[in-house]
């Protein structure tokens, strides 16, 4: 009997432990599970210019909305809020509303205490807050760095029953990075001299500074296009020109009538109805050639026809002597052209040649006209989008850029040319005077 009590003991403490933790459990699962005073509404961000208000650019003027939900009889005393590192902001503009009712529509002010600390901003209640609705907080002056990218803000909370608690699950708000000419622009256009100047209408549409800045790295696109074209168009143009040069000097009334034909026909229509012939023309015969290399051709055969006027009065220029000359010392034709001719034919005509090269830089602004995206082309795109005239002065300077030294360079050519024409004269007049005086020791 008393062995039976022994056994039955420790059975009878494990059932009543195992019914004290059941009903430990049943309890725990009954009671309510402890709740947080805030959830996550909404973070976003929004440019203060309502230009485009679903871009956000970095070192813009934006602002950071943040919303948060709180529950009935919560007691929020304080909320920390943490800019996203390297952005700058004020609160100076700051909004802290708590919107209640069925539709969150009704607007309550709210008594607080903001402090600043780095990134930190801390905003004390006067009054912890207890009834239901949504806290919002709009931070107005807000500057995301420049390089933009994905900015994560953070938060934090405290009640009158808890401490420091982590606002989860706050969206990240993507910034676009701007470029160093675009921040610039945004910098002239806050200075009160660039408001001054773009008060006037003219100055404006003509001459608006943050224009001419953000114009440039786009219109510079065009202006290496451009002379992309010039580049590969007219060195392919120069052995074009001699070809024709060499067949209207022939002999050949054949070859004579080819070229003469071309020149003529290339010299007497307008590049830009040649430019449709080619770009629109050739397309409806099944030819289908990009822009980019149908631009170099028609510029190149555009050219060589000119430049074969060039070449052929330059050929000309040179007296018969000297090829006599060089035949009674046995040269060949081919060997008198390539060796005493054309040497000579060169340095004649390279102002010619200088100014052919600036003319045809400037009939690049021609390819616009059928979409190839050169100087004139980028300038207009941005002209469109702006309705300011500023690009079309940006792409003027860059025609300037190249044409005024080259034109200043052709002007000392045909100085050094004329130069030497006289110093070759008085030479020729010294010798003949010499020839006289010593003929009648002779």
């Amino acid at each position: 009997m008393n062995l039976s009590r022994h056994l039955l003991l420790p059975r009878a403490l494990a059932v009543c432990a195992l019914c004290a933790a059941s009903l430990i459990g049943a309890v725990g699962l009954a009671l309510p599970a402890p709740s947080y005073a805030m959830e996550i509404v909404k973070c976003t961000g929004r440019p203060n210019s309502e230009d485009d208000p679903t871009v956000i650019m970095g070192a813009t003027q934006s602002r950071i909305t943040l919303e948060t939900s709180i529950e009935e009889g919560e007691g929020v005393e304080e909320l920390t809020v943490h800019i996203p590192d390297g952005t700058e902001f004020a609160t100076d503009d700051l909004a802290v509303t708590l919107l209640t009712g069925d539709d969150l529509m009704t607007r309550n002010d709210i008594g607080y205490t903001e402090t600043v600390a780095g990134q930190d901003l801390t905003l004390t209640f006067d009054e912890p807050i207890r009834q239901a609705g949504h806290l919002s907080v709009i931070v107005y002056d807000v500057y995301f760095p420049q390089a933009g990218g994905e900015m994560q803000v953070e938060a934090t909370y405290s009640t009158t029953e808890q401490k420091d608690i982590a606002l989860e699950g706050i969206p990240v708000i993507s910034v676009d990075g701007i470029s160093v000419t675009e921040s610039l622009s945004q910098w002239l256009e806050e200075q009160p001299w660039v408001q001054t100047w773009n008060s006037n209408r003219f100055l404006r549409l003509f001459f608006d500074p943050t224009l001419l800045v953000t114009s440039f790295p786009v219109v510079l696109n065009g202006f290496f296009m451009s002379i992309a074209v010039v580049a590969l168009a007219f060195p392919l143009g120069i052995p074009l020109a001699l070809v024709l040069a060499f067949m209207r000097l022939s002999k050949f009334p054949l070859w004579r009538g080819i070229a003469a034909v071309y020149v003529n026909l290339v010299r007497g229509t307008p590049l830009f109805l040649q430019i449709y012939i080619a770009f629109f023309g050739l397309p409806m015969a099944g030819i289908n050639i990009p822009n980019f290399p149908l631009g170099v051709i028609v510029m190149m055969l555009n050219s060589g026809a000119y430049m074969c006027e060039i070449f052929r009065a330059g050929i000309l220029s040179i007296s018969k002597g000297q090829n006599e000359a060089a035949r009674s010392l046995g040269m060949s034709k081919l060997q008198t052209m390539l060796y005493v001719i054309l040497p000579q034919m060169f340095r004649i005509v390279i102002p010619n040649l200088t100014n052919e090269f600036i003319t045809l830089y400037k009939d690049t602004s021609l390819l616009a006209a059928v979409g190839v995206m050169e100087l004139v082309m980028y300038a207009r795109t941005i002209v469109a989008s702006t309705g300011s005239i500023t690009p079309y002065i940006v792409a003027a300077l860059f025609y300037l850029v190249i044409t005024l030294p080259l034109s200043r360079f052709t002007r000392f050519l045909e100085e050094r040319t004329r130069a030497g024409h006289v110093r070759t004269r008085k030479r020729a007049h010294a010798e003949d005077a010499e020839t006289t005086k010593e003929a009648p020791h002779a």
